[in-house]
Formats: C-alpha cells, structure tokens, sequence
C-alpha cells in the first residue's frame, strides 16, 4: 500500500462546500444540530438531516452514525460526538480517537473513497488544538495503514493556524 502520507490532505475553508463521499459533523449526542461546524451542516444540509438525524436516537461520545447528505456537495454524513476537554484525565485522547476510528469504518463499509473531517472537539467542547491534531492525524494514519478505503482523507480547517498544525503533524508522521 502507498504512503500513508500520500492519502491526506489539508483543506482550508467550509466543510460544508466540499464535493467528497463523506463529511464529518462534529456533533453533540442529541445528533438535532448545534453550533459550530455541527449547526453549518444542518443548516447546509436542509431540514431532511435533522428529521434523519430524530430516528437515530443519539449517539455516545466516541461513536458515529450515518444520514444522507441531502443538499450538501457530500454524499453522506457521519456524525460523530467528540469528547469534552476536562483536562485529560477522564479518557478524552482514547474516545477522540474513537471519533476518527468509527468515522473512516463507517466510511469504509459505504464504500467512500473521499472523506473530510473537521476539528472535533476543539471548538466549544475545548480540546486543546494541538493535542487533538496529532490523535487525530495519528488515528488516520494507522487506520489507513490496514485499507485502501478510503483513498483520501481531507482535513478541513477552519483557519490557516489550524491547517498548519495538520501540516506540521502529517510531517511529523512522515519523518516517524
């Protein structure tokens, strides 16, 4: 298999915008919408989600689940609940890399070759954005590994100093 390297990308901009498989919402457990990247999806995606999103019933922190992408450029959506940051002593690092786990599985099993994530957990739920960026191209990274699907995984980025973190951490990865 390739470099696993070769099959991340870094993208600044809206998550909403992107033409993949797959989009990642960083969602709370309700699945109903929110702020943040959660509330720009649903609001992209049009009322369907959200009724899609009721039959769900929820999801934990660490899992994921699946609706249709609706009006959105992304084939789907996968929802996933990242954990809140308390200080790193309740087990966050292992359900955050659940988050990205679950994500490329579900990703994996609908056959998606394009996947696009955004930060999770390092808005409101106050990840410390340096630590959640090396679990989540870690996750990814040894995730691909192991599958050809999907082919390419995108971090989106909200801004330019959080892509640069992506960037420094895949080289790190590299260089590993």
């Amino acid at each position: 298999m390739s470099d696993t390297g070769d099959r991340i990308r870094i993208h600044t901009g809206d998550i909403t915008k992107l033409a993949v498989d797959a989009i990642v919402n960083a969602a709370n457990s309700s699945l109903l919408g929110g702020g943040g990247v959660d509330g720009a999806i649903h609001r992209a995606a049009g009322p369907e989600l959200v009724a899609e999103c009721r039959t769900l019933h929820g999801c934990k922190t660490g899992d994921a689940k699946l609706t249709k992408g609706y009006r959105l450029p992304a084939r789907y959506v996968i929802h996933t609940v990242g954990p809140v940051w308390q200080g790193g002593g309740k087990g966050e690092a292992e359900l955050l890399a659940s988050c990205y786990r679950r994500s490329l599985e579900i990703a994996r099993d609908h056959d998606c070759r394009t996947i696009a994530f955004p930060a999770i957990s390092t808005g409101v739920y106050g990840y410390p954005k340096d630590e959640a960026t090396g679990i989540a191209v870690g996750t990814v990274s040894e995730f691909l590994k192991h599958t050809t699907l999907p082919d390419t995984v995108t971090f989106c980025c909200f801004d330019d100093q959080t892509a640069e973190l992506y960037r420094r951490a895949v080289a790190a990865i590299g260089e590993g």
